[in-house]
């Protein structure tokens, strides 16, 4: 059976660059309004807590700042400010997120953004030998290790769910 040929987005052709080893993984996004990570990791066949979710937030002192959390936890907004020196920080408005960082709501990837933004993995990612994140589009997700993506993006582990 002949492999489905895979539109290289900014986040693969960073790692393709930089020799980081990954692995692309489609799946069917024809239910994407109402898609939930629960559905990716079916799909996927793996466990929802591999499954990572990329969130663009604006301190008011940094500006735009980027969350890597489990798909199914919530980021803790106190605790994301805190650690990067903001007093208070929000969800960046959906309508700038692709201005912001050149990819759409369900395919941002924390790499190959417009710009490097500070960015902060949740910690228990530190202890993972592999995680999912999104590509950079719809339907398309890259298990890789978080500590290459780590060292990629200069990211920081840090506690930021609640």
């Amino acid at each position: 059976m002949k492999k489905k040929k895979v539109t290289k987005t900014n986040a693969l052709r960073t790692l393709d660059q930089q020799n980081i080893n990954y692995e692309e993984r489609a799946f069917d996004i024809e239910e994407y309004a109402h898609m939930s990570a629960v559905d990716v990791a079916r799909q996927l066949g793996t466990p929802l807590e591999l499954i990572y979710k990329t969130l663009v937030v604006v301190g008011n002192k940094t500006g735009p700042i980027v969350a890597v959390i489990p798909s199914n936890q919530t980021v803790d907004f106190k605790k994301l400010a805190k650690v990067s020196g903001n007093k208070k920080v929000e969800l960046l408005h959906l309508k700038e997120l692709e201005s912001t960082t050149g990819y759409i709501r369900g395919g941002c990837s924390p790499i190959g953004m417009k710009k490097q933004f500070p960015t902060y993995i949740e910690e228990a990612a530190d202890s993972l030998a592999y995680f999912y994140l999104s590509a950079g589009k719809r339907g398309l997700q890259m298990k890789v290790n978080p500590h290459d993506v780590q060292q990629l993006i200069s990211a920081t582990f840090a506690s930021i769910t609640e």
